[in-house]
C-alpha cells in the first residue's frame, strides 16, 4: 500500500560455503527471502537457483544461452529480486552469493541495470553488504596463487581469477565481516586481524553469533552499503592503520612521470610474492591518453582501463567527472602532464616495502627517456596493448571495460 516501507535488502559473501550456508540458513524466515544461484556448473550453461522463504524451499534448474555470471544476473537474478520487492509479504531480501562471486559487480548490477522500468535499487534498500571469514583459512587464500578452477570453482571457461582475487574483494568492499571458524594459532589469528585493519577499515567486524540485521543497521553514515567507487576515487577508505604490525604494512606510492612499459611489466612480479593486496592507477607512457586500473591480490593480477585522464578528455567528460575528481586533479594539476600520475596502495604480509617501492621508481622513465617526449615514447614495446572485453557484459564499472588477468606475469 502507499506510504509501506521497502524491503531491506543483505548482501551475503564468502568463500567458505558451508559455513556462507550456516548463515544464510538462519536469516530464512516467514518474511524475509533467501535466494542463491549455485554456479558450479555454469560453464555448462546451467545455473541452480534456490529460493527459501519461511518453510517453502524452491530449487530450479536454469539453462542459459550463455554460461556466464552477467548473463546469470541480468536474466534471473535482478528480475526474482524486483518480484521479491514488490510482494507485500517480503519485509527482508537475503542475496546468498556462491563463492566465486565478488559483491561490488553484484550491488553494481543491483544500482544500474535497468529491470523493466528501473534499476532493482529503485524499490529496496540496499543495508549493507556481509563477507563472512573462516578465521582458519583465510589469510592463507588471500596470500596464496591458487586459481578457482583448481578449486572446481571457475566461473567461466576462461576464468583465471586466483582464490585471493576473490576472497581480498568479498571482504574490501563488505560493511560488515563475520569472523567464523578458528585460526589454527594465536599468530594467525592476529595477522588475519592485522590485515583486515588495513584491507577493509572501515568494516565493522563481529563473530557468528551476532544479530546481522541490528549490527547493519548500527553501520555509521560513512558506511559504502554498496555504493561502487569510481576508478578515480581515493585509494585509501577510512582510516587504516599507517604504522606496520606483525609484519603487515600499508606502502603507499606515487610519482608524477610515466612507467615505462616493459620495464613496469617486469617490476609487477614483485606485487606477486608477500603481497596481499595492490590497487591503484598506472600512467603507462605509450598510452598516454587513459589511465590504467592495476589490482593484485596474492598471486593474481589484473589490469584494465579506467578511462581516459582528465588532460586528454574532451567536454563531455568533463561535464560528467565527480565533483571529487576535478578539485582533485586541479589541486595536483602539472603544467606538461596535467592530472597524469602514478598512484597505488600496496598492501604487504611479508615483501619488503623499501624493495617495492625501488622496483617501482626504476621502471619510471629515466630523464634521458623523458626528453623523448610523448612521440618517442610511443616507440616503447607495449606489453599492456591488447584487451579483450567480456561478450555478455552490457555495462560495468569503467575500470574492468577491458581485463587482464594472470599468475605470474612471467607465464605471458
Amino acid at each position: 500500500m502507499p506510504g509501506a516501507p521497502r524491503p531491506t535488502l543483505l548482501v551475503l559473501a564468502g568463500y567458505a560455503a558451508e559455513e556462507v550456508e550456516r548463515q544464510a540458513a538462519e536469516l530464512v524466515d516467514g518474511t524475509t527471502a533467501v535466494v542463491h544461484h549455485d554456479l558450479a556448473l555454469i560453464t555448462e550453461g546451467v545455473v541452480r537457483r534456490r529460493l527459501r522463504v519461511g518453510a517453502d524451499d524452491e530449487t530450479r534448474v536454469l539453462e542459459l544461452a550463455h554460461g556466464c555470471v552477467s548473463c546469470t544476473l541480468r536474466e534471473d537474478l535482478l528480475p526474482l529480486v524486483r518480484r521479491l520487492a514488490l510482494d507485500d509479504t517480503v519485509t527482508r531480501v537475503v542475496l546468498h552469493l556462491d563463492p566465486t562471486l565478488e559483491p561490488e559487480a553484484v550491488c553494481w548490477a543491483l544500482r544500474h541495470v535497468v529491470v523493466e522500468d528501473g534499476p532493482v535499487l529503485d524499490l529496496v534498500d540496499l543495508l549493507g553488504v556481509v563477507a563472512v571469514v573462516d578465521e582458519g583459512s583465510w589469510l592463507s587464500d588471500a596470500t596464496g596463487d591458487r586459481e578457482l578452477v583448481e578449486d572446481g570453482r571457475a566461473g567461466s571457461a576462461d576464468d583465471e581469477r586466483t582464490v585471493a582475487q576473490v576472497v581480498t574483494a568479498q571482504v574490501e568492499f563488505a560493511d560488515l565481516v563475520l569472523l567464523t571458524g578458528q585460526a589454527t594459532d594465536a599468530w594467525t589469528a592476529y595477522r588475519t586481524g592485522a590485515v583486515l585493519d588495513r584491507l577493509a577499515p572501515r568494516a565493522r567486524r563481529t563473530s557468528h553469533r551476532a544479530d546481522l540485521w541490528a549490527e547493519l543497521a548500527e553501520l555509521p553514515p560513512t558506511a559504502r552499503r554498496g555504493e561502487v567507487d569510481d576508478a578515480h576515487a581515493p585509494l585509501l577508505r577510512g582510516e587504516p592503520p599507517v604504522e606496520p604490525d606483525a609484519g603487515v604494512e600499508l606502502v603507499l606510492f606515487s610519482a608524477r612521470r610515466p612507467f615505462h612499459p616493459e620495464r613496469l611489466h617486469d617490476a609487477l612480479d614483485v606485487l606477486l610474492d608477500g603481497v596481499v593486496r595492490s590497487r591503484g592507477r598506472v600512467w603507462v607512457a605509450t598510452q598516454p591518453d587513459v589511465a590504467l586500473w592495476l589490482e593484485s591480490a596474492g598471486g593474481g593480477l589484473r589490469v584494465g582501463h579506467a578511462g581516459p585522464w582528465l588532460a586528454s578528455a574532451d567536454g563531455e567528460v568533463w561535464g560528467s567527472v565527480e565533483a571529487e575528481r576535478a578539485a582533485i586533479a586541479a589541486a595536483r594539476w602539472h603544467h606538461r602532464y596535467g592530472d597524469r600520475h602514478q598512484e597505488l596502495v600496496v598492501l604487504t604480509h611479508r615483501a619488503s616495502a623499501g624493495e617495492i617501492t625501488t622496483a617501482l621508481r626504476e621502471a619510471l622513465l629515466t630523464e634521458d627517456e623523458l626528453a623523448l617526449g610523448p612521440a618517442g615514447w610511443r616507440r616503447f614495446d607495449d606489453p599492456f596493448g591488447s584487451w579483450h572485453t567480456e561478450p555478455c557484459e552490457d555495462g560495468a564499472p569503467e575500470r574492468d571495460a577491458g581485463v587482464e588477468t594472470t599468475k605470474g606475469l612471467d607465464e605471458q
